[in-house]
């Protein structure tokens, strides 16, 4: 055999190669193939795609359209969206469809067709492959579960949250003869539990004790310091003479307990008020804490600075400074915690406690209620701007001829 002979012979077998690999890789390909007519009627399937499905190939070529093998809904969504889209467009690809095998299961698939045309530009045939999507819909059903547990453990930890919360907080404030009380606790977050807390107890002999504050941190950890500084504020009031007393067995507590590497500390304002005649006595004391907000019935307002008082848990010789107030007729006082007065306005500028006195000093004469009402409306205004909890607590001495709530 000559050299030329041996060239065309192998010439020969090489195309016979190509043209067997060709064909193989068409019916035995990791995805489904078809070719329909131009009114859906099978003309070529591969063997991938009847046996994802269980037909025989003469079950189908020429028997069925490519709509047969849709489920129902597949089927309306192929006549309604599918073939108008892909006439106009020529091709449309990555449509999820469901196909109903013989023994009537569904496979989920995505389909992308493409219309052959001839040379003169007609449309001849469609072209579609099939790609399998069982793994996909797993994995996105796998994702809704996940999200769906991530949902119900987040609900979870929000009630948790706000049944923790209120564990930190009065269930309700007691009447305080002749003097106005009202309280508001706003959480920036509903996923964690604040540090922010208030209280008001009686002391006896017609003496009340109060107090409000923020300790540091968030979460579980900061509830449990709440816990410890509530109790311990109102233990060492009943049997300490003075508010500052308080706030010295209060910072004695925290920096023999949480001292070293992980201080806790707070700023707290604590008082006791004592209804006299037409108005109060009230003896304050502070802790590192924002100033009170007095709202005087002549319509004047000031910032109640009490300078000296010190964090309380931060140093164990940690000095704290009182001073002696006089509610009377129309009065109001207003504790808050910082959460409110660093709140961002909308044009992206800190709210400050000048500004907290101008717009509610505007309110003068005013109650308790009324007071914690506009601070309300005023957190509500900063929406997201508010970007820390917010403890609120008045206090103030009825007019005369008012009604007391």
């Amino acid at each position: 055999m000559c050299e030329a002979d041996d060239h065309a012979e192998t010439g020969s077998a090489f195309s016979a190669l190509l043209e067997d690999s060709a064909e193989d890789l068409y019916d035995n390909a990791p995805c489904g193939y078809l070719s329909t007519l131009l009114d859906g009627t099978i003309a070529k399937i591969n063997a991938t795609l009847l046996g994802w499905l269980g037909y025989g190939r003469a079950e189908v070529v020429g028997r069925r359209t490519f709509p047969d093998l849709l489920t129902v809904g597949g089927r309306i969504y192929y006549e309604t969206h599918f073939a108008p889209l892909l006439r106009m467009q020529g091709e449309l690809g990555g449509v999820a469809l469901e196909l109903k095998a013989a023994d009537g299961t569904r496979l989920p698939v995505l389909v992308t067709s493409t219309v052959k045309t001839g040379g003169d530009g007609q449309a001849q045939l469609i072209r579609t492959t099939v790609f399998d999507a069982r793994d996909r819909r797993a994995y996105e059903q796998e994702l809704l579960r996940a999200r769906e547990q991530a949902e119900r453990e987040r609900d979870r930890a929000q009630q948790l949250a706000r049944t923790l919360q209120r564990t930190l907080l009065p269930p309700e404030l007691p009447a305080v003869p002749g003097v106005e009380v009202a309280a508001y606790y706003h959480p920036a977050s509903t996923d964690q539990v604040g540090g922010d807390f208030y209280d008001l107890f009686p002391l006896g002999a017609g003496t009340w004790g109060f107090f409000l504050g923020d300790v540091s941190g968030k979460g579980a950890d900061a509830a449990v310091v709440t816990s410890l500084v509530r109790y311990t504020l109102r233990a060492a009031a009943v049997h300490d003479p003075h508010p500052t007393a308080v706030l010295d067995s209060l910072n004695t507590v925290l920096t023999h307990k949480y001292n070293g590497t992980n201080p806790r500390f707070c700023t707290v304002v604590h008082g006791r008020i004592r209804p006299d005649g037409d108005g109060a006595a009230v003896t304050l004391a502070t802790g590192g804490h924002p100033p009170a907000l007095l709202v005087r019935a002549d319509g004047t307002s000031s910032l109640l600075e009490i300078p000296g008082g010190q964090l309380v848990g931060a140093l164990p010789d940690a000095h704290f400074a009182a001073v002696d107030v006089r509610l009377g007729p129309g009065d109001t006082m207003l504790l808050y915690t910082d959460g409110l007065t660093e709140a961002r306005a909308r044009a992206g500028a800190r709210y400050s406690e000048e500004q907290l006195r101008d717009d509610l000093g505007a309110l003068a004469p005013t109650t308790a209620p009324a007071v914690i009402a506009a601070a309300t409306r005023l957190l509500a205004g900063f929406g997201k701007g508010v970007e820390d909890d917010t403890a609120l607590l008045a206090l103030s001495v009825p007019s005369p001829g008012s009604t007391e709530p």
